[in-house]
């Protein structure tokens, strides 16, 4: 995935904003089936949040968010609290829902 510039990670959070978590990582922290959550969730929506319910220590949290973006191929957009939100395109352009502003 490209790397998003600042102001299109802030569009995508301002598009979060009123979304609900789809994906909750519990106290076994990064499974196999969490991925495949996040996988589906992503192809389906392409922005999702990801709510931590037992991570509470920061760099645990960062660690999971590291692993997601790597092997979902996506990316971060933002970290608030507990709650990480994550971005994915869609690969087929007749699905897509967001367009990011290019400016």
């Amino acid at each position: 995935m490209t790397e998003l510039r600042s102001f299109q990670k802030k569009y995508l959070r301002g598009l979060a904003h009123s979304m609900k978590p789809v994906v909750q990582i519990g106290q076994r922290g990064l499974t196999k089936a969490v991925l495949q959550s996040v996988d589906a969730a992503l192809d389906t929506h392409e922005l999702i949040k990801v709510k931590f319910i037992e991570c509470k220590e920061k760099e645990l949290k960062k660690e999971i968010t590291d692993q997601i973006e790597t092997r979902m191929n996506c990316a971060l957009t933002g970290m608030i609290g507990h709650i990480a939100i994550f971005y994915r395109q869609q690969s087929d352009p007749e699905r897509r829902q967001i367009t990011l502003p290019e400016r």
